[in-house]
């Protein structure tokens, strides 16, 4: 059967969003060469709704995450990935087309998922390491994902299919979610970010004294939702010992960037007798509360059991630039901060921290 004679997953999206806009006829951007038969673009499409209220934007949704046309996966309760993406957009008073930065941003996100299977779900953030539209002046480096406020999960004849809504997000705002989770902040922004519009222009909300004071709430009541880092900077020497010399500690290796950010996050986890992990590319480290500190060493991973005295000697410590520091309740346990290069696309340093 062609996909021409079944679209049955794709007249559901239709009609969720008919239900939503009437007889608006969307902006709609298909890919001319398939992706299955080598075309650039993994989505099959997507449309751009112009939308007045609360502000006037641009409503992005997709088609090609989910199954569009016959069933094909064995998962009858959910069609495809099981959601497609959205994304709103402030929108110029004289703009009669969507940006084509936002078609390519949604685009890239297919790629992402298309390539490493890693599925986006309500409550994820996304570094995108530099700012979501290339070469413009916008704050926002972030992306975090939440429920859409205006499109329920949607059943179709291949399973359900849930609206995911992209959010730009600045770097601060990242580490203030990554401190405590997405939805509470998110939620704590809405007055400022209705429909959770991205405004390319805003300033941060991380300086807002409502959002801060939700934020330190939050933290204190909930702890941190991030269980996981994935760090590029992260190494792990284990102890030695020398004849007839000093014994060598286990050295644990840390790029500046992620020094604050783990402090922050450490603290809250280890508070709720929660577990953090540190996942890098030869070794994962994984902190874990308890009543004695100690070292616990396999061939890829290294286990931290560490206390509240543990805790504070390390985030006392840790500053976003080189140094080297001794964690004396730890086995001295020898921590070493070391520079982080940001990089531009084309793999050129623009920033060094630390």
């Amino acid at each position: 059967m062609s996909h021409e004679e079944n679209t049955s997953g794709w007249d559901a999206i239709d009609q969720a969003l008919q239900q939503l806009y009437g007889e608006q006829e969307p902006q709609h951007y298909g890919t001319a060469i398939p992706y299955m038969l080598g075309g650039p673009d993994p989505l099959d499409g997507i449309s751009a709704y112009a939308v007045d209220t609360p502000m006037p934007h641009w409503h992005f949704v997709t088609y090609g995450f989910s199954e569009l046309y016959d069933k094909e996966a064995e998962d009858a309760s959910r069609s495809g990935y099981g959601f497609e993406l959205t994304f709103r957009l402030t929108r110029a008073a004289d703009e009669t087309q969507p940006p084509a930065w936002a078609l390519n941003l949604l685009q890239n996100m297919g790629r992402y998922v298309f390539s490493s299977g890693n599925l986006f779900q309500p409550g994820d953030y996304l570094d995108a390491n530099g700012p979501i539209c290339l070469n413009s002046d916008t704050l926002l480096t972030a992306l975090a994902f939440v429920e859409d406020p205006d499109l329920p999960e949607q059943m179709t004849p291949n399973g359900a299919v849930q609206f995911i809504q992209m959010v730009g997000i600045t770097c601060r705002e990242l580490e203030m979610i990554q401190s405590w989770n997405t939805r509470g902040f998110l939620a704590a922004c809405e007055s400022y970010m209705p429909k959770y519009v991205t405004d390319l222009m805003r300033n941060s909300c991380a300086d807002i004294p409502s959002v801060i004071q939700a934020t330190e709430r939050g933290i204190a009541l909930d702890g941190s939702s991030t269980a996981i880092l994935f760090i590029q900077q992260l190494g792990w020497e284990p102890a030695r010992k020398k004849l007839l010399q000093k014994n060598i500690p286990a050295k644990l290796v840390l790029g500046a960037q992620q020094a604050t950010l783990l402090c922050s996050i450490l603290r809250s986890r280890i508070a709720k007798k929660a577990t953090l992990s540190l996942i890098g590319t030869d070794v994962n480290i994984i902190f874990e509360a308890g009543d004695q500190p100690s070292i616990m060493e396999t061939e890829r991973e290294v286990r931290l059991i560490v206390n509240q005295q543990a805790v504070d000697e390390l985030t006392g410590q840790l500053r976003p630039h080189a140094c080297s520091f001794e964690l004396p309740s730890l086995d001295k346990l020898q921590i070493e901060i070391v520079p982080t290069q940001i990089k531009d696309q084309e793999g050129n340093v623009i920033k060094t921290i630390g």
